[in-house]
């Protein structure tokens, strides 16, 4: 189908600014491009449906720093003394460079009060200050805490997914991959929305939506130059799932793509990897949307169905054991 008219009315305006001066985020320092994409955030999405609390979390890292994490808790139908809440460990987007607890705050809170469960938002470190594979550890060290100490904060560790949107899904998948290899308890489902997963951007979808789709290509290598040290990081399986040589034993997966995105074949090529490895797959292409379009609440209604689709794949999996 033709791109939703709600949405091409709103890239018409987005276009309008351009023409009329409006710089593009890889024309910005990284500090103003992370200032535009959270300030964009109050235009683009609603406040987000109501949850019992939202509650900062330090987690602590390897190299001995701490990152910030948001717990948000789903209303309670029971006295809290006889809840143990499943949980989505949740990694936004914004290529590692721009993104943050802000930016995705509207779509965590839908998270937790649709499906219902607690949501973990990792406030992981960006680049170019941190560059890979600083994320990377963040989330590994994220989950590790998590599976340590969920039970203190009424979370049952063994129903936890994981889950994250574009550069947010990449470190979602990368960790079932890490946890396969370390021999740690694989999360009962991961839910990616548009995850990047290709080390290089030469596809059809890339080629044909490289500019006027939202995500553009200049910007795009933008955040990977950023966040990648060089050339030989491109083909790191942590950078580019698809590079993995082998995907079997993972986590089921969910998978939503936009059919306006670049990442869509990206996409599409992990969606039908997983399924070669054997990994129950359900893959869904959002007819008429672009990325990052399950932030874009107050623009498009597919932003609500997206959110409920992984809320319903979540509730699916935290009380059936399988997706």
């Amino acid at each position: 189908m033709g791109l939703d008219p709600d949405l091409a009315a709103f890239l018409e305006l987005v276009e309008v600014g351009a023409s009329n001066g409006a710089p593009p985020l890889h024309e910005l320092s990284p500090m103003k491009a992370r200032e535009q994409y959270d300030m964009s955030t109050l235009v683009l999405d609603g406040a987000g449906m109501e949850v019992a609390s939202v509650n900062a979390i330090s987690i602590p890292c390897r190299d001995g720093s701490r990152i910030t994490a948001r717990l948000y808790t789903p209303m309670l139908s029971e006295p809290l003394e006889v809840v143990s809440f499943s949980a989505l460990l949740y990694f936004h987007g914004g290529g590692y460079c721009v993104g943050s607890l802000d930016s995705h705050d509207s779509l965590c809170r839908a998270l937790a009060a649709l499906t219902p469960c607690c949501i973990v938002s990792v406030g992981y470190r960006l680049a170019p200050e941190y560059p890979f594979p600083t994320a990377v550890h963040d989330a590994q060290d994220a989950y590790q805490w998590l599976l340590s100490n969920g039970s203190a904060y009424g979370i049952d560790t063994q129903r936890i997914a994981v889950g994250g949107d574009s550069a947010g899904g990449t470190l979602a998948t990368g960790l079932t991959i890490t946890a396969r290899n370390e021999g740690w308890p694989q999360p009962v489902l991961q839910a990616l929305l548009y995850p990047c997963t290709s080390a290089w951007q030469d596809t059809d979808s890339h080629r044909r939506l490289a500019k006027g789709y939202l995500l553009e290509a200049p910007t795009l290598q933008w955040m990977f130059n950023n966040y990648l040290r060089g050339e030989k990081d491109r083909k790191d399986w942590r950078f580019a799932p698809l590079e993995a040589s082998d995907l079997t034993g993972l986590a089921p997966a969910f998978i939503a793509l936009a059919e306006y995105d670049p990442l869509l074949d990206e996409g599409v090529a992990y969606a039908d990897k997983l399924k070669a490895a054997g990994v129950p797959t359900q893959l869904k292409i959002y007819e008429g949307m672009t990325h990052d379009f399950a932030r874009l609440g107050n623009i498009v209604s597919e932003a609500s169905k997206v959110r409920e689709d992984i809320a319903r794949g979540l509730a699916s999996a935290f009380h059936n054991g399988s997706y």
